[in-house]
């Protein structure tokens, strides 16, 4: 290959990497939300919107690309002294965004810069007229003003500052640690006063508890001591209409008698034992219903054998003269005949009993109703029978009793 031929090459290859370029200079490509400052020869021109361009190759530059959309920056803590002479540290997130951008381009050389500074000092000026406790509770307040403020210097800039935040106010250690103390204070005395109040209610409802439960005690006390009277008159009555309507003899009460004083002594807790009155009486029934007779205590006197010339000891007998002539059967048999007698009487006793737990009674009568009272019940009982013959209570003067 010639010399001529490759310095030919040479100067094509030079002529198609000049037009190349030519063309890339030429042609300018924006992107959305983007704008592009443009310089003729030094001054400016134009400003690009997105979309397809072209410029005059070296003869248009472009100067800066500015991005339209909203942003966010976020200065270090900045120390701040308050009213009342405590000094802080405070967080600011700053919300902006470009809408002029010749203006942001040529009114300031970095306008980022320009709002972080300007921000502090407004925030120093505005912090500046609270104390802590206004500080720590104001953020809407705080953040109004500097976004006032921002707004109107930063509008010859071409920015507009959409919003203003305070990310952390941060109080000395010292007086986070008196604010815990007052607060964990605060807590302590609202938990007092809750725990008083909650004991307060526990006791005034126990009270009004017991109140209720000592009224229903006694309403239930005296209920079930009226109804245990009612049942004890209903008993009594019960139990008496049953002796006066099975008519008992001497034999069964002298029986009764007998089985009860037993258990009067049997107490281990009886150091003396007194022998009522009527004992004199029940054995004199006892000795009658056995065909003896018994003398009057007082004079001294003792049972002794019918038929004799009278009591042991001396004295008057007891049953007269009309006793005197009577003869007793042997021994063994009135024994006998005393048992078998006993052993009715028992019978009787027990008959009379469980027909006393109903209502009809051995002669066939009505117990009282409930409301009627007991003197009227055998007012009304006793009147038909008046002018039927009563029954033998005993023998009469003159008379010998039954073998």
């Amino acid at each position: 290959m010639k010399s001529a031929d490759i310095v030919l090459y040479i100067v094509l290859g030079l002529i198609a990497l000049l037009a190349i370029t030519t063309v890339a200079k030429a042609v300018r490509i924006v992107p959305q939300a983007t704008a592009v400052i443009v310089e003729r020869l030094g001054r400016y021109s134009r400003t690009l919107e997105p979309g397809l361009h072209f410029l005059i190759p070296f003869i248009d530059r472009p100067r800066a690309v500015v991005d339209l959309r909203e942003q966010v920056v976020s200065f270090p803590p900045q120390p701040v002294i308050t009213s009342d002479n405590l000094v802080v540290n405070i967080d600011t997130v700053i919300y902006f965004q470009p809408t002029d951008p010749k203006s942001a381009v040529y009114e300031i050389y970095n306008y980022i810069q320009g709002i972080e500074q300007l921000t502090v000092t407004t925030l120093r000026n505005v912090i500046g007229s609270l104390d802590l406790e206004q500080t720590l509770t104001s953020r809407d307040q705080i953040n109004g003003q500097l976004r006032g403020v921002l707004d109107e210097a930063t509008g010859r800039w071409g920015i507009r500052v959409n919003r203003v935040e305070l990310k952390a106010i941060d109080p000395p250690a010292s007086v986070q640690d008196s604010m815990e103390k007052q607060m964990r204070a605060e807590r302590d005395r609202r938990a007092t006063i809750l725990n008083a109040e909650g004991v307060k209610q526990s006791q005034i409802l126990t009270a009004e508890g017991d109140k209720q439960s000592s009224i229903l005690r006694a309403e239930g006390q005296a209920q079930a001591a009226i109804l245990k009277a009612q049942g004890e008159s209903r008993a009594i009555l019960q139990v008496f209409d049953a002796i006066h309507r099975g008519n008992a003899d001497p034999k069964l009460l002298a029986y009764q008698y007998l089985q009860v004083l037993p258990q009067i002594a049997n107490s281990s807790s009886s150091k003396l034992w007194i022998v009522p009155a009527e004992l004199t009486q029940a054995l004199r029934g006892i000795t009658t219903a056995l065909g003896g007779d018994i003398a009057d205590p007082s004079n001294g006197g003792g049972v002794g054998p019918a038929g004799g010339s009278g009591p042991v000891g001396g004295g008057e007998p007891l049953l007269g003269t009309p006793f005197d002539d009577t003869q007793l059967e042997d021994p063994v048999a009135a024994l006998q005949r005393a048992r078998a007698d006993a052993a009715d009487a028992t019978a009787d006793a027990e008959g009379a009993s469980r027909r006393a737990s109903g209502r009809e009674t051995p002669l066939g009568g009505v117990l009282p109703t409930e409301g009627q009272s007991s003197e009227g019940y055998f007012r009304e009982q006793e009147s038909p029978r008046e002018d039927s013959p009563r029954p033998s209570e005993g023998p009469t003067e003159g008379q010998p009793p039954s073998a």
